[in-house]
């Protein structure tokens, strides 16, 4: 009989990342507030439905997270994606697309995404 590992319930790709970015740019945002508050309103017209609605904007966001190979993008739009209602199947695909252009490391952050994903939908 051999052993099996249980999958892995606990993804430190979603929410652990954003809160272990929070306090890191805290003391940023303090220095510069005028970058932040503009990049804010930045996020939020691009991200705004038009002719993509927000889940679109959110998916295309997640798979260029991965395609910059960038963590807290990663947790962030997975987050939003979430929240704008994308499923599992929507994510996967949008991450397919992410792997077909950049190969290897896809396969890489393609991964993370998906769990971090899972974290926000599961709670």
């Amino acid at each position: 009989m051999t052993d099996t590992v249980a999958p892995q319930t606990n993804h430190p790709h979603g929410k652990q990342v954003l809160q272990d970015v929070a306090p890191l740019s805290r003391s940023l945002r303090q220095a510069i507030p005028d970058v932040y508050a503009g990049f804010s309103e930045l996020h939020k017209a691009a991200l705004a439905p038009g002719a993509l609605d927000t889940k679109t904007k959110e998916l295309i966001a997640l798979a260029i997270a991965v395609a910059e190979e960038c963590d807290g993008c990663i947790a962030s739009h997975a987050r939003g994606a979430a929240r704008a209602g994308a499923n599992r199947q929507e994510v996967a695909e949008a991450i397919g697309v992410t792997i077909l252009m950049t190969g290897g490391p896809g396969t890489v952050y393609g991964p993370r995404a998906y769990a971090a994903f899972e974290d926000f939908v599961e709670g």
